[in-house]
């Protein structure tokens, strides 16, 4: 039956009424990104920790300069930041924001395991891509390869602490075990997730590199006084200490110069990796050896230094290890998102799986799914390896590989004092 004229009209009015409503839906509707869109990265992380607080500083000039270049194939890179307090709770609600509310594309989160152990069944859930570039326990990485399918989306932008394990033992074999005629370690590790696994490569690989152990010591990251931990180590004789410490630093570095300690320290040491830790212990980290992944002033590669002096120029100070892997990291999502032509998970992954980088800290590229530490960065020669360095007289100075060591081993009075 025909309309009437005065339906036909009534019908007229509420399309033209309509279209625009229609048209702005359509335009909300998903799908392929236009040319001018941003690409958004969301930061989770420790703004106000010594290690910590580099991450989305060196997020933001990676992206600074990425946009200054022109971005990514046109496209802008804007980053929104979280400061998660070093809390797991406020890490998730900042990372259900950042995907939900601020529509970020992925995210670059945190250096401590417990809080990224957190976030990532939310980004399974949520099928967000996430790096972590500071992060260091096994557990992240393995976990991608006992469930791929699910886990997929997160990435281990750091070296696990298997890996960290292995880098000091090779810096120990080579630098330091000749030059102390030792051959035994005492291992001294903060309780965390991220230490168990380093503890157990340490049990595993020392021994192969001349150093028996003969003491092991966990302490909560809450220990004020560690005088009770250095003489129980003092007691096992050990010719050097081997470290596992991130969330402190400060009190057993003070503690182990005041007390004129008379064994060496070496291992990992997060806090001792930031140019502010020679301020934070008035000096007292002196002598101190530590594995890091790139230090002032020595080039990793021929893109270490221009992103060491442009950091420093800019907040006034070098960055911690972590700064130097979230700076990496967000120029091989810029890749990644240009090899895939797209900002949509799935195929971020893909290209994240393929990532061929040569960065700050070494050429990074990722485990596969065969291998137990699925999207993890892979550590060797040639890749990335780390270095081992020395605070000398306020500076951080590279005393091995010999390659880009720009100085030698100096040992503290109190080592010199115990050896003669």
């Amino acid at each position: 039956m025909a309309a009437s004229p005065r339906t036909a009209l009534t019908r007229r009015v509420i399309t033209r009424r309509a279209l625009p409503a229609l048209l702005a839906a359509a335009l909300a509707l998903p799908g392929p990104a236009r040319a001018a869109d941003p690409i958004r990265i969301g930061v989770i992380a420790e703004a106000q920790s010594v290690a910590g607080g580099a991450i989305p500083k060196a997020v933001q000039l990676a992206a600074d300069e990425i946009n200054a270049a022109g971005g990514v194939e046109g496209r802008k890179i804007e980053v929104v930041a979280y400061d998660d307090k070093s809390s797991a709770a406020d890490a998730v609600r900042a990372f259900q924001r950042a995907v939900s509310e601020d529509k970020v594309n992925i995210v670059i989160a945190s250096y401590i395991s417990e809080v990224v152990l957190a976030l990532m069944p939310w980004a399974a859930r949520l099928k967000t891509p996430m790096i972590t570039p500071g992060a260091a326990s096994n557990e992240i990485s393995v976990a991608v390869h006992k469930d791929y399918a699910r886990n997929k989306y997160t990435f281990h932008g750091y070296m696990t602490s298997h890996a960290l394990a292995q880098s000091v033992c090779d810096s120990a074999k080579e630098a330091v075990v000749g030059l102390l005629k030792a051959k035994t370690a005492a291992i001294m590790s903060e309780d965390a997730a991220w230490t168990r696994p380093l503890d157990a490569g340490y049990q595993e690989c020392l021994p192969k590199v001349g150093l028996k152990v003969v003491e092991h010591v966990r302490f909560s990251p809450d220990t004020g006084d560690f005088t009770p931990i250095y003489n129980k180590i003092e007691a096992a004789k050990p010719d050097l200490i081997v470290t596992g410490i991130a969330h402190v630093g400060v009190q057993p570095t003070v503690q182990w110069q005041n007390q004129k300690v008379p064994i060496a320290m070496t291992g990992v040491s997060g806090q001792a990796t930031s140019s502010t830790f020679w301020a934070n212990t008035n000096g007292a980290t002196e002598g101190v050896l530590f594995d890091a992944i790139a230090v002032p002033g020595v080039a990793m590669t021929d893109k270490t230094n221009g992103f060491t002096d442009a950091y420093t120029k800019r907040f006034g100070g070098a960055p911690s290890y972590a700064g130097y892997m979230a700076y990496d990291a967000t120029y091989y999502v810029a890749d990644a998102v240009k090899r895939a032509a797209s900002t949509e998970a799935d195929k971020m992954v893909d290209a994240l799986e393929k990532t061929d980088w040569p960065g700050t800290v070494g050429r990074i590229q990722f485990y596969g799914k065969d291998d137990p530490f699925t999207h993890s960065i892979k550590y060797g020669p040639g890749l990335v390896t780390g270095l081992l360095a020395q605070w000398q007289s306020g500076k951080q100075v590279a005393v091995w590989p010999a390659g880009i060591a720009n100085g030698k081993i100096i040992l503290p009075a109190a080592v010199k004092a115990a050896q003669r």
